[in-house]
């Protein structure tokens, strides 16, 4: 790969990000979850499977426990998570999704769908199941964190 190539790629990766998570915010509000920003939605990846502490959110999502909590807080106010108890420590609580918070998540896969569907069109199924197959290989799976 040549230097120009090197350069290239950072910013063309950026770019696909950035399209992909506008074009699931831009989803989820016209599917009426119009109180929500992008950085909601990282939240939502982590409390999707079975919940999380807010120390596990503070770390997935790359900020301190008390910022976690204030965005836990808040999307409590709205209605897309809720406190419950721990099942193994008494002294911790897990967040875990509403059902309000099932049907965004369940927005934004859709919207997710919606956002790829051109790539797949653009670039034909087979370069896209190679694109994705190559972008396992070099992402960390799970570690999504917004740019806050």
């Amino acid at each position: 790969m040549n230097n120009d190539d090197a350069l290239a790629l950072p910013a063309l990766l950026l770019a696909a990000s950035s399209a992909l998570v506008d074009g699931i915010h831009a989803g989820t509000t016209a599917r009426g979850f119009d109180d929500l920003r992008p950085a909601h939605g990282f939240a939502f990846a982590r409390l999707a499977p079975a919940g999380a502490t807010v120390s596990e959110l503070a770390e997935h999502l790359g900020v301190t426990r008390q910022a976690a909590s204030q965005l836990v807080d808040e999307l409590i106010d709205k209605g897309y998570v809720e406190r419950r108890p721990h099942p193994s420590d008494r002294r911790a609580r897990l967040i875990v999704l509403t059902e309000r918070g099932w049907a965004c998540t369940r927005a934004a896969d859709e919207a997710a769908a919606e956002t790829i569907r051109p790539w797949a069109a653009l670039l034909g199924e087979e370069r896209l199941h190679a694109l994705r197959n190559d972008l396992a290989l070099i992402a960390r799976p799970g570690h999504l964190r917004p740019t806050w």
